[in-house]
């Protein structure tokens, strides 16, 4: 319930609900960790499903994009005006603009936290949410759908088992 009320947060059609709202279905359908989302170009594959990411330690793994994710994304690279390489670029409004326009870089992992945390007190949710969060929330829906521990540990990209079982003990209590 909560997270639907996240993820529909991002109402408007201007650019930056687009890349908000792009940017957490992005979050919760591959279950990317924040420094690989900030690292995605523009010249994403939408007509596939999966997606090859460079994750940590320079390993590469696949994760799969909903159709909602696909949508969203799609949406927001149609509106922008701009010729950055990045997926998700910082968007100024014009107080930032006459301080110097930073437009064509990628947007940090700060800047998508802080994004997160506007939407959640934005859908009135009073935990903590971060782009980490997310991640588990993406985990803990595959886990509680039947998927299995080594699946989930692949699609996060953990080198070890353990790092994923810690996914299984929210999913038991709430079991």
């Amino acid at each position: 319930l909560e997270l639907s009320r996240l993820l529909n947060s991002p109402k408007s059609t201007d650019l930056k609900d687009l890349r908000d709202k792009a940017i957490l279905e992005l979050l919760f359908s591959t279950g990317l960790r924040v420094s690989e989302l900030c690292s995605l170009t523009s010249d994403i594959d939408l007509n596939s499903d999966e997606l090859s990411i460079r994750g940590k330690g320079g390993k590469v793994r696949v994760v799969f994009l909903s159709d909602d994710a696909k949508k969203y994304v799609r949406s927001y690279l149609s509106a922008r005006k701009d010729m950055s390489e990045a997926l998700f670029v910082p968007i100024s409004n014009k107080k930032t603009k006459k301080a110097g326009n930073k437009e064509f870089g990628f947007l940090n992992q700060r800047s998508v936290e802080r994004i997160v945390k506007q939407h959640a007190i934005k859908a009135g949710i009073s935990k903590k949410v971060t782009p980490h969060v997310i991640r588990h929330c993406f985990a803990t829906d595959l886990l509680g759908n039947g998927a299995d521990l080594r699946s989930v540990q692949a699609l996060l990209g953990h080198s070890s088992i353990i790092t994923t079982q810690i996914y299984t003990h929210v999913t038991d209590k709430h079991l």
